[in-house]
């Protein structure tokens, strides 16, 4: 091996025809030494050349799979916010992948257990990970970028291992492996419940707790990252992590599934001012992290793991930004949902929508064409902050989630709420000049209870995750229906079911973009857990034996009829075009009425009906008719009786969805009754905790 000075640029580990360039950055770095690893023997080769703050050297006759990591000599000051100490081995915080486990003793600590000002000078490198070097190269076979619309998206987030460790297509190798989420009868069920988007719980590298692992769980969700660049290797089947990552890409590609990583550029796996040094803290603590100005031994702490990333730094946002662009350039994923994203606009301490982070990615041409999804809220000052991000981007939208819950419990005083959720949220978004495709709407997401749940429990049963049943959400607006958890009534399951089949009904045909849990569609339980977030176990993993694809199938017939009716998608508020004599909404009490102020504020109203005017619709293809629609809403615990409106007219409407009968197949509303005057039916029953959607070719002009 021989040693030049080799180049600043790219950071990281840079493979090229006669060996690996290494460049590191750091502000406060004296010297830079890098430890090559030959099993477990170690050579140190400080980095010769300095350009600015980058340390950088080229190392000949090394290539693919070569283990490395980081060593910086610096100054030891925690009081003021240093804390080098080239006793700890860091992990490159560009480095493609990881090898071995980063461990919790206390060898990784950079202080004395005893004195958190002291140094530690024990070697650390027997209890860490190697970072190692890669070769990014990649048959591709024309692979590009799907680009499909917001507006004709449907989102399924999901967890890599968690939705094939049990299923029993999947060979047992692949089972919770990228290569298992890319099998034919993974991508099958995709494809038959709709889904034109993954997005992924954290698949970059993360460490496991130490207070976890002392109680013999797991970090099961993967929020505690340690490398931004590399893939999770607990995910992988074979040895090549990144290619098999990038097989699973091109397979879901060329399925018509995008891929959306959640990503966690908020905070690291590194913790609070008592955590461990396997990094950025060791690199350039300051400039990585918010410190407490008034004690910059301690960190700022918006997001209730110990420390934030500071994107106000411009170290910090390069390594966001360089990281952003290689999982889109390299690895080709179509968009990102930003964990905690209010922490990303504080280019100061408070939240500024035009601040650094969402400067850079507004200009960035990579970038372009990428969803952008935000998580809009951290636990900051002022940390809420939805509906108050750039025009580009989409949020997940809490109101629709926790209206949508509270309509379908019979929550009194819920109408108007509802309304505007269904419509695309208009009083959040459209004011700042943006679209319904702003809204991410859920019921459930990862943290919470599935929709399984939802109907099941009232109280939250998270005893597994070792906290006395005092962690998770507390106001879950849940209703267990009757009965707490399992039962065999049927009456109790017949509600379940309906208020299930109801929400579906709700998130998969209101304006805006849905977002549907993974396993939700399958009846997936976690057994009254809310927050199983540290069950890597059977809790949390798809039960493919128990899977109902009876619900499965409506929600197939849900998502098809969104896809093959853009008046589902539109991307025009509603009210937009009455200037020009297009009454596009009607909304009808249950006896034909129009919808009054003091009906949208009736506490006791839990029933509406939406009309949808099919000839003019604004969408991803211009302007163009589709069919009318008629959604009735029953959200009381009694049957009621909807009129159709005389306004619209009662003649030519066909049942396409009834959730109180699901296998309701296209009854026609216009048949004729000797009964009634001129023969035509102009009302229909809809159950309790009912939706019943209608269609019927537009009346243009």
């Amino acid at each position: 091996m021989h040693l030049t000075v080799g180049s600043d640029h790219p950071l990281g580990a840079t493979l090229d025809d006669s060996g690996v360039n290494f460049a590191v950055w750091s502000s406060v770095a004296e010297s830079v030494t890098l430890s090559l690893f030959d099993g477990d023997e170690e050579h140190r080769f400080p980095l010769p050349g300095r350009t600015g703050d980058v340390f950088h050297g080229h190392i000949s006759s090394i290539g693919p799979g070569a283990r490395y990591g980081l060593r910086v000599e610096g100054p030891w000051d925690p009081a003021n916010g240093l804390r080098c100490n080239p006793a700890k081995l860091l992990a490159d915080p560009y480095a493609r992948l990881h090898s071995g486990e980063f461990g919790a003793g206390r060898l990784l600590l950079g202080h004395t257990p005893r004195n958190q000002s002291r140094i530690d000078p024990r070697d650390s490198a027997s209890a860490t990970a190697r970072s190692v070097v890669v070769d990014d190269a990649f048959d591709w076979e024309g692979d590009r970028p799907l680009r499909t619309p917001l507006a004709d998206s449907i989102i399924y987030e999901t967890h890599v291992k968690g939705i094939t460790r049990r299923h029993p297509a999947v060979p047992a190798s692949l089972r919770g492996t990228y290569a298992g989420l890319a099998h034919p009868a993974v991508i099958e069920h995709l494809r038959a419940v709709g889904v034109t988007a993954v997005e992924l719980l954290p698949i970059h590298q993360f460490v496991h707790d130490g207070f976890l692992v002392d109680r013999g769980l797991r970090n099961y969700w993967g929020y505690n990252t340690i490398g931004f660049f590399a893939p999770h290797r607990d995910y992988a089947a074979t040895d090549d992590p990144i290619s098999e990552f990038k097989g699973m890409v091109k397979l879901l590609h060329a399925a018509g599934i995008e891929v959306i990583l959640d990503v966690v550029h908020n905070h690291t796996a590194e913790g609070n001012h008592l955590g461990p040094t396997l990094g950025f803290r060791g690199i350039d603590n300051r400039a990585y992290y918010r410190l407490d100005p008034q004690n910059p031994a301690h960190y700022l702490n918006w997001t209730g793991t110990g420390n934030t990333l500071d994107l106000g730094s411009p170290a910090a946002l390069r390594l966001v930004m360089d990281s952003l662009r290689y999982w889109v350039e390299e690895v080709h994923v179509d968009g990102f949902r930003f964990d905690l994203a209010t922490v990303l606009g504080r280019t100061h301490a408070a939240f500024d929508p035009v601040g650094a982070f969402f400067g850079a990615v507004a200009q960035d041409p990579v970038l372009q064409g990428t969803k952008l999804i935000a998580e809009p809220w951290d636990i900051g000052p002022d940390g809420y902050r939805v509906g108050q991000f750039p025009a580009r981007w989409s949020e997940w939208n809490d109101t629709f989630r926790d209206t949508t819950r509270d309509v379908w419990r019979a929550t009194r005083g819920t109408l108007g709420a509802f309304g505007n959720a269904i419509t695309g949220s208009s009083p959040l978004y459209e004011l700042s000049g943006r679209k319904p495709t702003a809204s991410i709407n859920l019921i459930t997401a990862h943290d919470g209870f599935t929709l399984h749940d939802l109907v099941s429990y009232d109280e939250r049963h998270n005893h597994a995750n070792g906290e006395e049943n005092g962690d998770g959400h507390r106001d879950n607006r849940s209703w267990n229906s009757g009965v707490e958890g399992p039962t065999d009534d049927p009456a109790v399951l017949d509600i379940r079911a309906r208020r299930t089949r109801s929400m579906l009904v709700t998130l998969l045909l209101s304006q805006g973009v849905p977002m549907l849990l993974g396993g939700d569609e399958i009846g997936r339980t976690q057994r009254g857990n809310n927050n199983a977030y540290n069950q890597d176990n059977e809790l949390s993993w798809f039960d493919w034996e128990a899977a109902d694809f009876d619900l499965s199938g409506f929600v197939g017939r849900l998502t098809r009829l969104r896809s093959e009716h853009p008046t589902f998608r539109r991307t025009a508020w509603l009210h937009e075009h009455a200037a020009e004599g297009h009454d596009l909404v009607g909304w009808f009490t249950s006896d034909g009425t129009e919808m009054s102020v003091d009906d949208w504020n009736d506490p006791a109203g839990h029933s509406v009906a939406l009309h949808l005017a099919g000839r003019v619709v604004h969408c991803e293809r211009g302007t163009v008719t589709d069919d009318d629609v008629l959604l009735l809403f029953n959200g009381s615990m009694d049957a009621r009786t909807f009129h159709l409106p005389e306004s619209i007219g009662a003649d030519g409407w066909a049942v396409v969805v009834d959730s109180v009968d699901p296998h309701r197949d296209g009854g026609v509303v216009d048949s004729v009754d000797p009964h009634r005057d001129g023969g035509v039916v102009d009302e229909m029953t809809v159950g309790a905790f009912g939706a019943t959607v209608l269609l019927r070719p537009s009346r243009r002009g």
